[in-house]
């Protein structure tokens, strides 16, 4: 399923096959987009729809097959279920007729692991009543709230509502900008964007436009050029710029015409701050040097697109590192939520692209596994600045305005 490309709070209801789960979002979203029948099984794939929540705004709602499912068929139908806890906010577990057991334990356990919000339904309550003993034995693995409901006596959807407004962290739907605490009004950015292969023909990529747009709400004055003619520009212009952005891979040439006094970082270092763990990026990066003849380097990339000669991730990073390091590594690019060849820990360092594709939660979902084993992460812009010798100015800015531990 397509991941990330809509950054709108994710929402996931998760349950055993014929638990209503298709039903109840039908309700939720007031209309029949999830096929609904009594044979189990019906729900393969995991379908998303969106929905408005007031309080909330926009947000994706996912259905996904039954966490019971049986066969080889239904083992896959599990694991489609199961990859979508790495990119959802909160999570929703409907049970019936008092069913409670190692099917729900462990889909719980696996909300903790992924600090991943929930709370539960009891369905079909028109027929059978939660007892007080399920609510006990579920008491014994979550202190998280349950709720009656009935799809045929649907008189407490809003209470749903309101328990969804509750329980997904402001975090996952309040703007925060790439901006913030960095520039004031009427001040002058200039952000410097080339056009290279890897520039879409007529248009920019999406992290130039969310600048501009980040910039224009902070009711600053933009200047937009390519490197040939920065020069030119702060020659003659009688205003410095309070912070230039630069695309990561002309890191080097930029950081040798903009004067020193002037503040310089890249558009994939703002993302890293925006989205990923930048202290844990501050920290891993200079693990770079560390690298040694073997080592299996990891880089996660958040969308698949056509490769070329250029690609920053396939083909640049790892030729500046393999420079930059004189050893000799084994790279491996993964897009998206796919999975690695090995396991985490078997990879020196991780290098995350700028996630422009991801929510906050996705992205950081995704590094966790090895920030948990104490594998060291970067991020592009991190990685191609500490090659370049311009880790420190890079990061400046952001360890002046942000308390950040390293």
């Amino acid at each position: 399923m397509s991941k990330g490309r809509d950054l709108k709070p994710h929402i996931a209801i998760f349950g055993r096959r014929n638990n209503g789960k298709s039903s109840l979002i039908n309700h939720l979203v007031g209309q029949d987009i999830a096929i609904v029948s009594d044979q189990p099984g019906t729900t393969t794939d995991p379908v998303k729809k969106s929905i408005e929540i007031f309080g909330i705004g926009p947000a994706i709602i996912i259905d996904t097959a039954g966490i019971d499912d049986v066969g080889e068929l239904g083992g896959k139908r599990i694991q489609k279920t199961l990859e979508t806890l790495n990119i959802i906010d909160c999570a929703i577990l409907v049970i019936t007729g008092n069913q409670f057991g190692e099917y729900e334990i462990d889909l719980i356990n696996k909300f903790y692991e992924l600090n991943i919000p929930f709370f539960i339904i009891h369905n079909k309550s028109d027929l059978q009543k939660l007892t007080d003993q399920t609510k006990k034995t579920i008491s014994q693995y979550t202190d998280a709230k349950i709720i009656e409901y009935s799809n045929l006596q649907s008189n407490n959807l809003q209470h749903i509502i309101q328990l969804l407004k509750d329980t997904i962290p402001p975090s996952a739907y309040q703007k925060v900008t790439l901006f913030e605490n960095l520039v004031s009004e009427k001040e002058l950015v200039v952000l410097v964007m080339p056009i290279d292969n890897e520039a879409p023909e007529g248009r920019l990529i999406l992290p130039q436009v969310m600048a501009i747009r980040d910039l224009l709400d902070h009711h600053c004055i933009i200047i937009a050029l390519q490197v040939d003619e920065l020069e030119y520009f702060l020659s003659n212009s009688s205003i410095n710029p309070r912070l230039v952005v630069t695309d990561s891979q002309i890191f080097k040439q930029v950081d040798q015409i903009v004067p020193a006094e002037i503040p310089l970082t890249g558009f994939s270092i703002l993302f890293a701050r925006l989205k990923g763990d930048f202290e844990a990026y501050l920290n891993g990066t200079p693990y770079l040097e560390n690298l040694k003849d073997g080592d299996n380097v990891l880089i996660f990339e958040s969308c698949s697109h056509h490769v070329n000669c250029d690609d920053i991730g396939r083909f640049k990073i790892p030729n500046w590192l393999q420079k930059f390091t004189g050893k000799e590594l084994s790279f491996e690019v993964v897009s998206s939520f796919q999975q690695t060849k090995r396991n985490i820990e078997e990879y020196a360092i991780v290098i995350q692209c700028g996630g422009c594709m991801f929510t906050r939660k996705q992205l950081q979902n995704r590094l966790k596994p090895a920030i948990d084993k104490g594998v060291p992460v970067t991020n592009y812009g991190m990685a191609i600045a500490y090659m370049h010798g311009i880790f420190q100015r890079a990061t400046a800015i952001f360890r002046e305005h942000d308390e950040i531990q390293t």
